[in-house]
């Protein structure tokens, strides 16, 4: 997988309805700043009645970004998929339709069981893949480590950027909606994301963050923020464009975890304090290789800015 298609290059991904006129623009003109990548969505963000509608304007999109790529490439774009609605409506478009100007597709209600039928439309195509795991089996661990294991041994598995975690759908499963003064953590959905980085996470694969569908809270969506960075999570799902400036925000590294990750990765020494802490490249180094990667693309925090984000969390936990 080249460097384009990073799973830490994803940053706040934003879902855009496919019945949406100006997409094409906002991926070739960069309209929407701090954008690293895209979700054209058929499935959840429009309606029955508006799928006509949406597969009209899809098709535009892509003969859009079909006949730019031929121009000048995707290089600055920002990474672009399709969601399709389901199944039929993916191998559709995987079949007939041009889908050269976007960088994979989103597989929604994954489970082990599509995996050989998601495989069979996608293996002859340049297409990535972003499963995700939105169902009543995720809350299973043993399908999840069934799951996982039959995605590490398959000829799939260098074409998954991300796994993504359908926070929303997920709490539909068990008839609840995110409550409007906790983090989706505070939750079933706590259990669950942890449970899917032991499984997943150990096996290398990435996943992203759910959704944070109170736009206007920022209180909460920086405390959710904290404990997706605190969970190994590589980016977020984002609905609107005010919550990317937030996201990119969390992702930046601490200048303190990024002098660690360089000395842990530089240091012929087992074990050695550092800032207070003590450092051990044996245990430490696949976390710091993380951060390192992370910051090449986020950035690096300044102390005075780390200081002034201490203090905020500080003020949102109380």
């Amino acid at each position: 997988m080249n460097e384009r298609l990073s799973p830490w290059r994803l940053g706040a991904t934003l879902y855009m309805p496919a019945t949406r006129t100006d997409i094409a623009d906002a991926v070739l003109h960069n309209k929407i700043d701090g954008l690293r990548s895209l979700v054209i969505c058929l499935e959840d963000a429009v309606s029955d009645a508006d799928i006509p509608l949406a597969r009209r304007n899809l098709r535009q999109v892509l003969t859009h970004l079909a006949a730019a790529k031929k121009l000048q490439g995707n290089v600055n774009w920002p990474l672009v998929f399709v969601r399709p609605r389901d199944i039929t409506m993916g191998a559709e478009l995987a079949a007939d339709w041009d889908l050269s100007g976007v960088d994979g597709l989103v597989l929604p209600k994954f489970t082990r069981h599509c995996l050989p039928v998601w495989w069979a439309m996608l293996k002859d195509s340049h297409l990535c893949m972003m499963p995700t795991l939105e169902t009543e089996e995720v809350f299973d661990v043993v399908q999840m480590r069934e799951l996982a294991a039959a995605l590490a041994n398959h000829p799939c598995r260098q074409r998954i950027i991300a796994l993504r975690i359908g926070g929303n759908d997920l709490m539909n499963v068990v008839s609840l909606r995110r409550s409007r003064e906790f983090t989706l953590y505070d939750g079933p959905m706590g259990y669950v994301i942890k449970m899917l980085v032991s499984v997943f996470a150990t096996r290398d694969f990435a996943l992203t963050a759910p959704v944070c569908e109170h736009i206007d809270d920022r209180k909460i969506m920086d405390r959710e923020l904290a404990l997706d960075m605190l969970h190994g999570l590589v980016g977020k799902t984002a609905i609107h464009p005010s919550q990317i400036g937030i996201i990119e925000a969390a992702l930046m590294v601490s200048a303190s975890d990024h002098a660690d990750a360089l000395r842990i990765l530089n240091s012929s020494q087992a074990v050695f304090k550092s800032q207070g802490a003590m450092c051990e490249p044996a245990t430490h180094r696949r976390w710091a290789s993380a951060i390192l990667a992370r910051a090449q693309v986020y950035g690096i925090v300044s102390e005075k800015n780390q200081d002034a984000l201490r203090l905020m969390t500080a003020l949102t936990k109380s």
